[in-house]
Protein backbone atom coordinates (compact mmCIF):
# COMPACT_ATOMS: atom_id res chain seq x y z
CA UNK A 1 0.00 0.00 0.00
CA UNK A 2 1.40 3.63 -0.80
CA UNK A 3 2.96 5.77 1.85
CA UNK A 4 0.63 8.34 1.05
CA UNK A 5 -3.06 8.77 -0.02
CA UNK A 6 -6.00 10.10 -0.35
CA UNK A 7 -9.69 8.91 0.81
CA UNK A 8 -13.16 10.12 0.42
CA UNK A 9 -14.49 8.34 3.53
CA UNK A 10 -13.73 9.53 7.17
CA UNK A 11 -10.40 7.90 8.28
CA UNK A 12 -9.75 4.90 10.71
CA UNK A 13 -6.81 6.00 12.77
CA UNK A 14 -6.42 2.49 14.63
CA UNK A 15 -5.98 0.68 11.13
CA UNK A 16 -3.39 3.14 9.98
CA UNK A 17 -1.59 3.39 13.37
CA UNK A 18 -1.78 -0.52 12.83
CA UNK A 19 0.48 -0.03 9.55
CA UNK A 20 3.42 1.29 11.24
CA UNK A 21 3.63 -1.29 14.27
CA UNK A 22 7.26 -1.90 14.27
CA UNK A 23 8.58 -3.68 17.64
CA UNK A 24 12.30 -2.07 16.41
CA UNK A 25 10.12 0.85 17.27
CA UNK A 26 10.24 3.14 20.82
CA UNK A 27 8.41 5.51 19.37
CA UNK A 28 5.26 6.00 17.35
CA UNK A 29 4.27 9.58 16.57
CA UNK A 30 0.47 11.13 14.77
CA UNK A 31 -0.74 14.16 13.53
CA UNK A 32 -4.73 14.93 13.01
CA UNK A 33 -5.60 17.90 11.39
CA UNK A 34 -9.19 18.55 12.29
CA UNK A 35 -12.01 20.37 10.47
CA UNK A 36 -13.01 23.65 13.00
CA UNK A 37 -15.94 25.40 12.70
CA UNK A 38 -14.47 28.59 12.17
CA UNK A 39 -11.54 30.56 10.02
CA UNK A 40 -10.87 34.09 10.12
CA UNK A 41 -13.83 35.71 11.93
CA UNK A 42 -15.98 33.40 10.18
CA UNK A 43 -18.11 30.71 10.76
CA UNK A 44 -17.45 27.48 9.02
CA UNK A 45 -20.06 24.44 8.51
CA UNK A 46 -18.12 22.08 6.51
CA UNK A 47 -15.41 21.60 4.08
CA UNK A 48 -14.63 20.48 0.73
CA UNK A 49 -10.77 19.55 -1.03
CA UNK A 50 -9.82 19.31 -3.89
CA UNK A 51 -6.57 17.28 -5.33
CA UNK A 52 -5.03 16.72 -8.48
CA UNK A 53 -4.14 13.37 -7.58
CA UNK A 54 -1.79 12.32 -9.99
CA UNK A 55 0.60 13.99 -9.07
CA UNK A 56 -0.33 15.05 -5.09
CA UNK A 57 0.27 10.77 -4.74
CA UNK A 58 3.84 11.23 -6.70
CA UNK A 59 5.43 14.27 -4.61
CA UNK A 60 3.35 12.52 -1.30
CA UNK A 61 5.41 9.35 -1.98
CA UNK A 62 8.35 11.69 -2.17
CA UNK A 63 7.52 13.87 0.86
CA UNK A 64 7.36 10.48 2.60
CA UNK A 65 10.57 9.09 1.09
CA UNK A 66 12.30 12.17 2.48
CA UNK A 67 11.26 11.82 5.88
CA UNK A 68 11.91 7.97 6.16
CA UNK A 69 15.86 8.95 4.78
CA UNK A 70 15.97 12.43 6.75
CA UNK A 71 15.29 11.08 10.65
CA UNK A 72 15.80 7.48 9.72
CA UNK A 73 12.32 6.75 10.31
CA UNK A 74 10.97 2.67 10.68
CA UNK A 75 7.60 3.41 8.58
CA UNK A 76 5.64 6.65 7.65
CA UNK A 77 2.19 7.10 6.21
CA UNK A 78 0.26 10.05 5.11
CA UNK A 79 -3.47 9.96 4.57
CA UNK A 80 -5.65 13.09 3.30
CA UNK A 81 -9.32 13.37 2.84
CA UNK A 82 -10.58 14.89 -0.53
CA UNK A 83 -14.66 15.74 -1.20
CA UNK A 84 -16.88 16.94 1.46
CA UNK A 85 -15.72 17.02 4.82
CA UNK A 86 -17.89 17.81 8.55
CA UNK A 87 -17.15 19.55 11.50
CA UNK A 88 -14.67 17.37 13.63
CA UNK A 89 -13.97 15.22 10.67
CA UNK A 90 -9.90 14.35 10.27
CA UNK A 91 -8.94 16.16 7.26
CA UNK A 92 -5.49 14.98 7.17
CA UNK A 93 -3.57 12.31 9.20
CA UNK A 94 0.31 11.99 9.45
CA UNK A 95 2.02 9.16 11.50
CA UNK A 96 5.42 7.74 12.05
CA UNK A 97 7.30 4.93 13.35
CA UNK A 98 11.02 5.43 14.74
CA UNK A 99 13.36 3.82 17.60
CA UNK A 100 13.11 7.04 19.42
CA UNK A 101 10.81 9.67 19.71
CA UNK A 102 12.37 12.96 18.78
CA UNK A 103 12.53 11.30 15.45
CA UNK A 104 9.22 10.33 15.09
CA UNK A 105 7.42 13.64 16.70
CA UNK A 106 10.24 15.95 14.50
CA UNK A 107 9.29 13.66 10.96
CA UNK A 108 5.17 14.38 11.71
CA UNK A 109 6.07 17.94 11.57
CA UNK A 110 8.18 17.35 8.41
CA UNK A 111 5.66 15.57 6.44
CA UNK A 112 2.83 18.07 7.55
CA UNK A 113 4.93 21.38 6.55
CA UNK A 114 5.73 19.75 3.37
CA UNK A 115 2.49 18.38 2.24
CA UNK A 116 0.60 21.60 2.89
CA UNK A 117 3.43 23.54 0.85
CA UNK A 118 4.49 21.42 -2.01
CA UNK A 119 1.05 19.31 -3.38
CA UNK A 120 -1.72 20.23 -5.69
CA UNK A 121 -4.26 20.01 -2.69
CA UNK A 122 -7.02 22.65 -2.07
CA UNK A 123 -9.38 23.54 0.91
CA UNK A 124 -12.98 25.48 0.38
CA UNK A 125 -14.62 26.35 3.19
CA UNK A 126 -18.33 26.96 3.26
CA UNK A 127 -19.63 29.42 6.11
CA UNK A 128 -22.89 29.98 7.96
CA UNK A 129 -23.51 33.24 6.12
CA UNK A 130 -24.38 30.79 3.11
CA UNK A 131 -21.10 32.21 1.21
CA UNK A 132 -18.06 30.12 0.89
CA UNK A 133 -14.25 30.35 -0.26
CA UNK A 134 -10.98 28.46 -1.30
CA UNK A 135 -8.84 29.63 1.63
CA UNK A 136 -5.23 30.53 0.16
CA UNK A 137 -6.02 30.29 -2.97
CA UNK A 138 -3.12 32.69 -4.43
CA UNK A 139 -4.78 32.27 -8.23
CA UNK A 140 -8.53 33.45 -6.16
CA UNK A 141 -6.88 36.69 -4.63
CA UNK A 142 -4.77 37.56 -7.10
CA UNK A 143 -7.81 37.62 -9.63
CA UNK A 144 -9.63 39.48 -6.92
CA UNK A 145 -6.54 42.28 -6.66
CA UNK A 146 -6.47 43.00 -10.23
CA UNK A 147 -10.21 43.52 -10.78
CA UNK A 148 -10.50 45.47 -7.58
CA UNK A 149 -13.57 45.26 -6.46
CA UNK A 150 -15.60 43.02 -4.35
CA UNK A 151 -17.87 42.06 -7.37
CA UNK A 152 -14.68 40.31 -8.30
CA UNK A 153 -14.20 38.44 -5.36
CA UNK A 154 -17.05 36.75 -5.26
CA UNK A 155 -16.40 35.61 -8.92
CA UNK A 156 -12.97 34.24 -8.06
CA UNK A 157 -14.16 32.45 -5.05
CA UNK A 158 -17.06 30.92 -7.57
CA UNK A 159 -14.83 30.59 -10.49
CA UNK A 160 -11.34 29.98 -8.79
CA UNK A 161 -9.98 28.69 -11.79
CA UNK A 162 -7.23 26.28 -10.41
CA UNK A 163 -4.68 25.31 -12.94
CA UNK A 164 -3.40 21.92 -11.99
CA UNK A 165 -0.27 22.08 -13.33
CA UNK A 166 1.04 24.23 -10.95
CA UNK A 167 1.55 24.05 -7.30
CA UNK A 168 -0.80 23.77 -4.13
CA UNK A 169 -2.55 27.31 -3.14
CA UNK A 170 -3.64 26.01 0.60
Amino acid sequence: MSAFRFSSAALDTAALRAELTDPGCGAYAAFEGWVRDHNEGQRVTRLEYEAYAPLAAREGEQVIAEAISRFKLRGALCVHRIGALALGEIAVWVGASAPHRDEAFRACRYIIDEVKHRLPIWKKEHYASGDSGWVNCERCAAAAADAGADAASSAAHETHGHDHAHGPRR
